[in-house]
């Protein structure tokens, strides 16, 4: 049986690791070749994760390998349009087409309120998770349109894309950003057959998630908290008990938005929330 974006490539940001590696993954596992592409070092204002390496992003051009898909890999902060264009422009050459963009790239950090955040964090935060989502699909969309075949393009957002929390606004509002740009985009594009979606998960068990200063965010009664401290806190947040999702649970959400399965859906925040959204 065909997989279920067989034949497709796919272009995706932040693919070391955590979401970018499993949306990799479990589209290489239906089917679909793909361009990969991560930063692989520390970026300034997100100091408190640990950065992703060239050694990440190999392991997941590997896994990708062993599911007997071919995979092209290029280190580029979605920052830099040039070099995004040159890692798709490549990517495509290698691989024949460009089929779904999954604009996954992104940061984490809070603390702060907002009118006590740094500039630097703010232009950060502003420039990789909602700049460097357009900038991503800026450089593929040529590619989709030359195909003539339409495509699917996937944004990450967040539940906190769609409602507020305190001491991140930064990140609130490149998220809030995403989904109008998600929006446009699909409005934009509708007539060549493109659809456009966004993902909104909440709380998901990876390094951006899971690490040391979102854990005190969470839990600033202690001084050193452990995931077992984190977890009822975090389960506050949702209607079903659990704290968070795994990045497979995104990945099924991306890769059905990515296949024909969806081929009329379009313009959707798609949440992965726990039921969140509700609360």
């Amino acid at each position: 049986m065909a997989g279920r974006v067989e034949g497709k490539v796919a272009f995706i940001t932040g693919a070391a690791r955590g979401q970018g590696r499993s949306h990799a993954v479990r589209l290489a596992q239906e089917g679909a070749d793909i361009i990969a592409v991560d930063v692989c070092k520390p970026v300034s204002g997100s100091d408190v994760i640990p950065a992703s390496t060239p050694e990440d992003l190999a392991e997941t051009a590997e896994l990708i390998k062993g599911l007997g898909r071919r995979v092209v890999t290029a280190e580029v902060d979605v920052r830099d349009f040039d070099a995004l264009q040159a890692a798709v422009d490549g990517g495509v050459e290698q691989l024949g087409r460009l089929d779904i963009i999954v604009a996954n790239a992104g940061i984490g950090n809070g603390g702060a309120t907002l009118d006590k955040t740094s500039e630097q964090d703010w232009d950060t935060m502003i420039g990789i998770n909602l700049s460097g989502v357009w900038k991503t699909v800026k450089a593929g969309v040529p590619h989709l349109l030359s195909g003539s075949s339409g495509g699917s393009i996937v944004l990450t957002s967040s539940v906190g894309g769609l409602k507020a929390y305190p001491n991140t606004g930064h990140y609130i509002a490149a998220k809030h950003g995403v989904i109008g740009m998600m929006r446009s985009f699909a409005v934009e594009l509708g007539e060549h057959s493109i659809r456009v979606n966004a993902v909104c998960p909440t709380n998901v068990n990876t390094p951006m998630f899971m690490n040391e200063g979102t854990m005190k965010l969470f839990r600033p009664d202690l001084e050193n908290p452990t995931k077992e401290d984190f977890a009822p806190v975090a389960q506050f947040m949702h209607v079903l008990p659990i704290g968070w999702v795994e990045p497979v649970d995104i990945s099924n959400a991306v890769l059905f938005l990515a296949s024909d399965e969806s081929r009329y859906i379009t313009g959707l925040p798609v949440t992965i929330d726990a039921g969140s959204t509700l609360k």
